[in-house]
């Protein structure tokens, strides 16, 4: 495992760009890594998963999710990381948690929290992290050539745009800066077109075209659904029945059609 050293705020963070061994719950789409479970508290849906770092000496100082990626996908090809994620123990801090976008043997982190420090981060709340990669956004490219701990997305393509994407994981480690237990629910990740609800039937979290996206719709569900905004019910079905290639809340012409009694007191219909 190799250790990485970053600065966040004048506190030393423990940042790991894992060696990925034995996954302990592997699918098509990714694999869970180091103290990461599926839980049955998803937000909108039945599965989520847990990722936790546990004080050095009570069990593994991280958990994290890694997500397979389109082979030869460049960095200029991702236009999309998002995730909802409550905080059951401790908070973010410490650099985590964050996305790990792996390129030139390095890593990007995008991380999760209120800019600029990434800290205080509620609990018991499940909040949306929205588009991490908009051409404002903020990423740590410090391990690059060039590269700065506030770097916007639009200067990190610039600089690194054509190199492969290798892999993203979605990792937190940092109970060592709140010496306590840090555990982060997470669900609904985003990576471009596709949508992870570590939903059993989904594959391995494989994207959209799923029906336990499509079931995440029902029940108030398309009000805050990630992928969205979208208009109704209707057309959150119809977003991932299209594999989530449509964009973000995109309207077709049969998205009014789609479920159409989903407004009024009828929308959360099964």
């Amino acid at each position: 495992m190799k250790i990485l050293r970053l600065s966040l705020a004048s506190v030393p963070l423990l940042a790991l760009s894992f060696a990925l061994g034995p996954a302990v719950a592997a699918a098509t789409g990714y694999s869970l890594f180091g103290d990461a479970t599926l839980s049955s508290s998803g937000h909108n849906s039945n599965t989520a998963v847990q990722l936790r770092s546990n004080v050095a000496g009570l069990g593994q100082t991280s958990g994290g999710i890694d997500f397979t990626v389109p082979a030869g996908m460049t960095l200029s090809q991702l236009a999309n990381l998002s995730t909802d994620y409550m905080f059951t123990e401790a908070s973010c801090g410490g650099g985590s948690p964050r996305f790990q976008i792996n390129v030139a043997g390095k890593n990007i982190f995008v991380y999760l929290g209120p800019y600029p420090n990434y800290t205080s981060c509620a609990q018991n709340i499940w909040t949306s992290s929205g588009n991490l990669l908009t051409a404002s956004s903020f990423v740590d490219t410090s391990q690059l050539p060039s590269g700065t701990f506030y770097d916007t997305w639009t200067s990190a393509l610039t600089k690194y745009g054509s190199s492969t994407v290798t892999g993203i994981q979605l990792v937190t480690d940092s109970s060592w800066t709140f010496g306590a237990r840090q555990t982060v629910l997470v669900d609904n990740v985003m990576i471009n077109g596709m949508v992870f609800t570590f939903e059993t039937g989904q594959g391995g979290g494989g994207g959209g075209g799923n029906n336990g996206d499509k079931e995440k719709c029902k029940k108030g569900g398309w009000k805050d659904s990630s992928a969205g905004p979208f208009k109704n019910q209707g057309q959150c079905v119809s977003h991932f029945a299209r594999g989530g290639h449509d964009g973000q809340g995109g309207q077709s012409s049969d998205d009014e059609s789609d479920n159409s009694n989903d407004q009024g007191d009828n929308e959360d219909s099964d």
